[in-house]
């Protein structure tokens, strides 16, 4: 008990926090990608575009190489000219011949790019363009080609053509829109938490309505309804659920109000009996006979009582989901017969035909379906005026099922009443609460233990005719509840 007391409670957790991290979480990995996939895109267009601009570079120096080899000024001019044109992205341009000696080059190259850090010279075949991954150099960064061209045409005047790209302004706009990305994500996953938490909060807030206008439900107010307000689709389903709740709650606090009041109605009557009679017998002195008579009428009212209480006792165990109870296959007309037998001097002595008809055979607990049919019965006779008749029958169903009916010939139930015949402590005839020996439960406990056996119990009745009440038990192919 002390550990238990000990474990501390976990504690409560937030939907709409919880709401907010996952919407949170969910945006900057999105934004995330898009960003990285925006930032992957301009790098691969970037290298795209340098690589064939110096592809470009080195074609024009091929051609120029190949038509105008014997007129090194034009050479020499479009070198110093390429420098002095492209200032936002600067190339240098180098020839030399097939023992390497620099035959021309952009003014100040050497310094910056020295033959040796450019790849070997490719075969002479432009799709097999040499350009370097980038080298750095004094702080800068170069795309760098090698590639092989013939001078003339002729093979004994093979060069070699040296290109480089500087790719600082590459780099610098890479590394700004980098930054600006970088601002992207986070200023976006900002407002995306900010965002997040005002609508996780704002879509939580029915659900707190909804708790205030269950607040107002009290033991009192049962009649209140919350589903009569304009709920969200989700939680119209949870509200209309409500209501059902409230509306069996109100329903069985009314049943237990009016249970509380017919059994202290019940309680009141042979207890009022019993202090009567002891009363009476204690106001003078009494003969032996006389106290004889006042204990036999007291014992009388105490079998009362205990039946009222055995009753009780049956119907709460009976309401218990966990009882089980013993199946068995029971032949119909040898169970109804022996109901007879019991009733049959009752029976003779108020002047009423008894007898049975029909033959099934059901699975069913032996103890229970004959009190099920003697309450019938028992209530049958009291009801049945002289000269009357009360017929038990059995008919069997499909499926190994079985119906037991009992029909009087007696007054009759008014159909107003006949939905409440089953309720506890219910009586048709009130007059008769004061000298009946049954206490209002005897078809009660008849609807329980069909509930047992996941069966049903109906009740059909015409006034002055007679009434009939059916018992179904079902067979081995239907659920049993």
């Amino acid at each position: 008990m002390k550990n238990a007391e000990a474990t501390p409670r976990p504690p409560a957790w937030s939907l709409a926090n919880r709401l907010t991290r996952h919407y949170v979480l969910s945006a900057v990995i999105i934004l995330g990608l898009a960003v990285f996939t925006l930032h992957w895109t301009l790098e691969r267009s970037l290298d795209a575009r340098d690589r064939a601009q110096v592809l470009s570079k080195v074609q024009v120096l091929q051609t120029l190489l190949r038509e105008h080899f014997d007129k090194p000024e034009i050479l020499i001019s479009e070198i110093e000219h390429e420098a002095a044109e492209n200032q936002a992205l600067r190339y240098y341009l180098r020839i030399l011949d097939a023992q390497g000696v620099t035959l021309m080059e952009t003014t100040g190259m050497r310094q910056v790019l020295p033959p040796s850090i450019f790849p070997p010279a490719a075969p002479v075949a432009i799709t097999r363009f040499a350009g370097g991954s980038g080298a750095l150099f004094e702080h800068q960064t170069f795309l760098l080609a090698s590639v092989e061209a013939i001078a003339g045409g002729g093979p004994s005047r093979k060069r070699s053509l040296q290109v480089g790209l500087e790719l600082t302004p590459t780099i610098v706009l890479i590394e700004s829109y980098h930054r600006v990305l970088l601002a992207v994500l986070v200023g976006g996953a900002a407002l995306m938490g900010l965002a997040g938490w005002v609508i996780a909060r704002r879509g939580v807030r029915p659900l707190w309505d909804l708790a205030d206008a269950t607040r107002r439900v009290t033991a009192s107010r049962l009649s209140e309804r919350v589903s009569g307000q304009q709920w969200p689709a989700e939680l119209g389903h949870l509200a209309g659920a409500f209501d059902e709740m409230l509306v069996r709650l109100e329903d069985s606090f009314r049943r237990l109000t009016d249970f509380s009041s017919d059994l202290a109605h019940a309680l009141r009557n042979p207890i009022n009996n019993l202090r009567g009679e002891a009363e009476v017998a204690l106001a003078r002195a009494r003969s032996t006979e006389e106290y004889q008579q006042v204990l036999a009428s007291s014992l009388e009212e105490l079998e009362r009582l205990s039946r009222m209480i055995d009753g009780l006792l049956f119907l709460a165990r009976s309401d218990d989901a966990r009882v089980a109870i013993q199946r068995v296959t029971l032949k119909a007309r040898r169970e109804l017969e022996a109901v007879r037998e019991f009733y049959d001097a009752v029976a003779t002595e108020g002047k009423v035909t008894l007898r049975c008809e029909g033959e099934a055979a059901f699975q069913g607990d032996p103890m229970l379906v004959r009190r099920a049919v003697s309450n019938l019965v028992g209530n049958a006779l009291k009801h049945t005026p002289p000269g009357g008749n009360v017929v038990v029958t059995a008919r069997e169903e499909e499926g190994g099922g079985a119906e037991i009916s009992v029909r009087d010939d007696g007054a009759g139930i008014p159909a107003e009443l006949l939905p409440r015949v089953f309720e506890r402590f219910f009586q048709v005839d009130k007059s008769r609460d004061l000298t009946a020996k049954g206490a209002g439960l005897g078809l009660a406990i008849v609807q329980s233990i069909m509930r047992l056996h996941g069966g049903e119990a109906r009740v059909e009745s015409v006034l002055g005719r007679g009434t009939t009440v059916t018992l179904r038990f079902p067979g081995s192919r239907h659920p049993v509840s």
